[in-house]
């Protein structure tokens, strides 16, 4: 593992000096350009809470999601190829927490392991890309045949089922790469989806041609998606402190509602589920939580869907919520399209993706 960056307080490196590495926290991260971002956003908020430490950035590839660019993720065995790895070594006492894209966390963590803290959340819509050199258009006015790159199984349902005349083709790599797949002249490629948090936070969000949402193409983003997660052991009392100063409440009850729905459906993140979610506010000055969400089977020709709404004031409210959601659309025959999905895929898949 390589330290890549160490972002402090004003005094905070002549305090670790003296009182050695209590005052350094080791924070987890992938390689990827994305995650370095995400993981400055971080420390910057930690180290304007908390100055007095040190934020000591220690970034790896992780073998199966960053390493093998080959087999696509659908084929892959296990679920949580971002962060197996990285919570090994924060729960060897290695790392003191993690920073991640909050899609690409499983819902089930390690035992003694939670999501401390979830930042301000980003926009979470997914974004539509077109060819660099292409007029701009809608993802509803491309042409028949014309081919969508994602990796994503709950992207390729929803084509599916809203665009059966597009045509998905897998396509793997960071942001970066995508786009080059992209704009290449000889590329299978006339657009890609890629959630657009990740478009904004890299400064590519000029490439965006349309934000999709439930009224913008007909098509809801994943579970977490926009958000950035700090995963951290139960047991660190002193770290947990001290994300409880950065976690921003709504976006964390939010997401929360959205994991404990996945869960229930899946007990992980292999189910092809798009959601949806806004706060509202009453009269009286409060808020509730809206939560849309759809269940799509991979041909498209199945589908389930909800939009339901809750007071959700605790982490508590948001499992209570996502539990009540999952029994809704398993009523309206998310079941069946679940059961079809495990007999024909044997092998359990994360719908992750997502740069």
């Amino acid at each position: 593992m390589t330290t890549l960056a160490v972002v402090s307080g004003e005094h905070a490196a002549a305090n670790a000096a003296e009182s050695g590495s209590k005052n350094t926290f080791n924070v987890g991260t992938r390689k990827s350009k994305l995650a370095l971002v995400q993981t400055d956003l971080v420390v910057q908020a930690l180290a304007a809470a908390c100055p007095e430490y040190v934020y000591a950035i220690k970034a790896r590839d992780t073998a199966a999601g960053d390493i093998d660019k080959i087999t696509p993720f659908k084929d892959m065995p296990v679920k949580n190829i971002w962060t197996h790895e990285l919570e090994t070594l924060m729960i060897e006492g290695q790392l003191d927490f993690l920073v991640h894209s909050l899609k690409d966390v499983p819902t089930l963590l390690p035992p003694g392991c939670e999501v401390g803290a979830v930042l301000a959340r980003e926009d979470p819509r997914d974004a539509f890309v077109v060819k660099a050199g292409r007029p701009a258009c809608k993802i509803e006015d491309l042409p028949a045949g014309s081919v969508i790159g994602t990796s994503s199984i709950r992207r390729t349902a929803q084509i599916a089922l809203k665009y059966p005349h597009l045509r998905v083709v897998d396509v793997r790599g960071n942001v970066g790469t995508r786009l080059a797949k992209l704009d290449a002249e000889d590329g299978p490629f006339d657009a890609l989806i890629l959630a657009a948090a990740g478009l904004i936070r890299l400064e590519l969000g000029g490439r965006i041609t349309q934000y999709l949402d439930s009224k913008n193409g007909g098509m809801l983003y994943a579970v977490g998606q926009g958000a950035i997660g700090i995963e951290n052991r139960l047991s660190d009392d002193r770290v947990q402190g001290m994300l409880n100063l950065i976690d921003h409440q709504q976006t964390h009850l939010a997401t929360a509602s959205e994991r404990s729905l996945l869960r229930t459906l899946e007990g992980g993140c292999s189910a092809p589920l798009g959601v949806e979610t806004a706060w509202i506010k009453k009269e009286d000055g409060g808020s509730l939580l809206q939560l849309k969400a759809i269940v799509v089977s991979t041909d498209g020709k199945e589908k389930a869907e909800i939009d339901m709404t809750e007071k959700v004031q605790s982490r508590n409210d948001a499992d209570t919520f996502g539990i009540n959601a999952a029994a809704e659309l398993l009523r309206r025959g998310a079941d069946k399209i679940l059961a079809d999905i495990k007999a024909k895929r044997p092998t359990t898949v994360a719908d992750l993706q997502e740069t």
